[in-house]
């Protein structure tokens, strides 16, 4: 375990902003990562995982700790059911990966979701009709002020649309460690209402669906229109899916006929984003050597060495624009640092 200085942290998220991380370490296992913790000469410390729901605006005047911690393991197993642990610092479509490997079903319309094990719980990660909530049990959690694991159940996390406790009431208070997830090892329930993974299972020839067939089809649908951040620059969906209620959308059809909408209950729609940026003229649009990605507006994009601070003023008029035109508050899914 060493400590860097003035570190370069362009590889460290899928953006690629070449921010500069005054200190810089990376640690494999919990007791260096609670040593690292104690270093009082380093009072800021910032957590940083797979960097690949961050958008970095500045350079970090920081201890930046990069978790590494690495493991998959079955806990226990039934006929019917598996309790897997991944560690933090494992990739997230790895793990999804592996459980298919397993014949593990639960997580596959969770394929190439970019990132580590631990923003998952952060973010209650989710696509194609499934969240990480539905195979969640628990967490085990460090306290940077105590340096103890606390384990947080499915009760605690206080789970959400891509929200969770951790991103509020927790906010910097604890560090993830590693999720234990319930998995199924047979009769599966396939999920393939969302989106567009029937035609892309049609268009495959598959009547009857696997887990495996189903993680095909969103790996397709995902490449086809998202960028891969080895390639260019970017956090895949910078912004949430608003939700707002039927009377506002009753409002919003009777001038955009064709918008579309999934029904969240009886009183309130999800609209999707991406259909709010390009109807707003934002898809495809190039600022230099960032914008809005051609065949995703949902994306916003670093073509080559951006500056973070350009792509989030690029992501304030975007929200600017969506409440002009429609009175819609755009939340951000991304973090700003």
């Amino acid at each position: 375990m060493t400590i860097l200085n003035d570190i370069s942290l362009r590889t460290y998220n899928t953006f690629g902003i070449d921010a500069k991380a005054k200190h810089f370490v990376s640690v494999e296992n919990l007791d260096d990562l609670i040593k690292v913790l104690k270093l009082n000469e380093y009072p800021d410390k910032f957590i940083l995982g797979g960097g690949s729901n961050m958008l970095l605006t500045q350079d970090l005047d920081a201890l930046v700790i990069h978790l590494n911690l690495k493991g998959i393991e079955v806990l226990s197993s039934t006929n019917d059911h598996v309790i897997i642990e991944a560690m933090a610092g494992e990739n997230w479509h790895d793990l999804v990966m592996w459980c298919l490997d397993q014949g593990f079903g639960g997580v596959e319309n969770l394929s190439l979701i970019p990132g580590n094990v631990g923003a998952a719980p952060i973010q209650n990660i989710g696509a194609y009709g499934v969240e990480l909530k539905d195979v969640f049990v628990e967490c085990q959690a460090l306290d940077m002020r105590s340096k103890q694991l606390k384990t947080f159940l499915k009760s605690d996390c206080k789970f959400d649309y891509r929200n969770s406790i951790f991103k509020n009431e927790y906010k910097g208070e604890y560090i993830i460690t590693s999720i234990k997830l319930r998995l199924t090892k047979k009769d599966h329930s396939i999920s393939t209402a969302y989106g567009a993974i029937q035609d892309e299972l049609e268009r495959l020839g598959i009547s009857k669906p696997g887990i495996r067939d189903v993680s095909e089809a969103v790996i397709n649908i995902r490449q086809s229109k998202l960028p891969d951040p080895a390639e260019i620059g970017n956090s895949g969906s910078f912004f949430k899916n608003p939700i707002i209620d039927l009377m506002h959308f009753n409002d919003l059809r009777s001038n955009f006929s064709d918008i579309p909408s999934y029904p969240v209950s009886d009183d309130q729609v999800k609209i999707p984003a991406g259909w709010l940026i390009e109807k707003a003229g934002f898809k495809g649009k190039r600022l230099g050597n960032y914008g809005v990605h051609k065949k995703q507006a949902l994306v916003l994009v670093n073509y080559d060495d951006a500056n973070g601070k350009d792509i989030f003023e690029l992501s304030q008029l975007i929200q600017a624009t969506i409440k002009r035109i429609f009175n819609i508050n755009l939340e951000a899914e991304v973090n700003i640092i």
